[in-house]
């Protein structure tokens, strides 16, 4: 494909933006962009007047589970349901994924590795999906978070069995749940689940794989367990304390922060079928995520967008919700983009392929009706998509009327 939009704002995903921009596309991939008119003898090229649009690369949420319909039990709806069934819902919830402007997402766990079943699917063109950044099955304890349908291990040399097992079967990511969670009854959040001594072989071998790694990890203990063993992000993070953020600091750890999770599960409630255990544990973590995150942003925490899409009611497709709550506790505008392009893309290790617009790069671009610099919540609405561009296709095209 050979495309020419002319007359755009630009942002770039690096920080900077632009009235009054050109950005070329040709074959998979992103060719030259300016200010100004473009380069005159575009032949060949399909050329749009972009005016009064917004120009943004493609979107990443580094933390979903396809595997979930948001109901308010996700767990028993996969206990419930055979594999080939999961795996349509699958396909569903990244299709949706896909058409609200996220090119790519990590998926955080999937249970008897149906996520890279449905890969296979996707490379041999069966399904539409954002780019996959697979994990296979979290690692937990034995009865810990995710144990339904997890990879349970006990002691370091099992943890580090356990993650070359799903390095063996295609993850591209390995998922340790460090501390207990708010769906999983019997565990608590703040409570560390894994040891330092057992997170840090199953790092290891991650890393000598040339994998990124993700721990859930919501306690303060279990969060530094994670960071002093290696791991690439915090997922949650919600009682992260000064040492925490300090450690972070040092080590270059991300934070994914999940922010509308733990507030959905609260505002649906009893009411709504969630367990009243559930509420009580998220209600106790937004009280400390509200401060918590707060200071790990002014402190210089490094932050990914991730929403944890599939946990109760909160529904795939409506992933963006996650800039409206990041911005709400203190969050620039431009830096909630930036997690959303750039540093996401920095934490899965595809800055080189993706995440910012650069001549070069693949060709995944956002293009909106209206300004998200003006109104954040704009990335909400799927009809404010003009265009989605993915890997140089065009996978959605609207009017241009608003």
């Amino acid at each position: 494909m050979r495309m020419l939009f002319k007359r755009a704002r630009i942002i770039d995903g690096r920080g900077d933006a632009w009235e009054n921009g050109f950005i070329t596309i040709e074959e998979n991939k992103i060719g030259k962009i300016g200010k100004g008119e473009p380069p005159a003898h575009q032949e060949g090229f399909k050329v749009v007047d972009a005016t009064g649009l917004s120009i943004l690369p493609g979107l990443i949420d580094c933390h979903v589970h396809f595997q979930y319909m948001s109901g308010p039990n996700p767990r028993q709806q996969i206990l419930t349901e055979t594999d080939e069934v999961t795996i349509l819902k699958y396909a569903q919830n990244a299709k949706k994924t896909l058409e609200a402007g996220i090119t790519t997402v990590r998926d955080c766990g999937a249970k008897n590795y149906i996520d890279f079943a449905f890969r296979k699917a996707v490379q041999e063109g069966i399904c539409p999906s954002p780019r996959l950044i697979l994990s296979g099955r979290p690692i937990c304890i034995t009865g810990g978070h995710g144990w339904q349908y997890g990879r349970e291990a006990d002691g370091p040399e099992e943890v580090r069995k356990a993650a070359r097992e799903q390095i063996k079967a295609g993850a591209d990511n390995v998922k340790f749940m460090a501390t207990g969670g708010i769906m999983t009854e019997g565990t608590e959040p703040g409570a560390p689940l894994f040891s330092l001594e057992e997170l840090k072989p199953g790092i290891e071998e991650a890393r000598k794989a040339g994998k990124i790694t993700a721990a859930h990890a919501q306690g303060a203990t279990g969060i530094k367990n994670a960071v002093r063993a290696g791991i690439s992000s915090i997922e949650h993070g919600y009682f992260l304390d000064d040492e925490g953020i300090e450690l972070m600091i040092k080590e270059g750890t991300y934070l994914v922060a999940t922010a509308a999770a733990v507030r959905i599960v609260i505002e649906k409630g009893v009411e709504k079928g969630v367990a009243e255990t559930a509420v009580r544990k998220a209600k106790e973590g937004l009280k400390n995520h509200l401060i918590s995150f707060k200071k790990a942003y002014k402190a210089g925490v490094k932050m990914a967008l991730g929403t944890d899409a599939g946990m109760p009611f909160n529904f795939h497709g409506d992933n963006l919700q996650e800039l409206f709550y990041l911005v709400e506790m203190g969050v620039t505008v431009m830096d909630a983009l930036k997690m959303v392009t750039i540093n996401g893309a920095k934490l899965l290790n595809l800055d080189h392929l993706i995440g910012s617009i650069e001549e070069g790069k693949l060709a995944d671009l956002v293009i909106l009706k209206k300004n998200p610099l003006k109104d954040i919540s704009v990335l909400t609405n799927r009809e404010n998509i003009a265009y989605l561009i993915k890997d140089g296709e065009i996978v959605v095209q609207n009017s241009l009327e608003n």
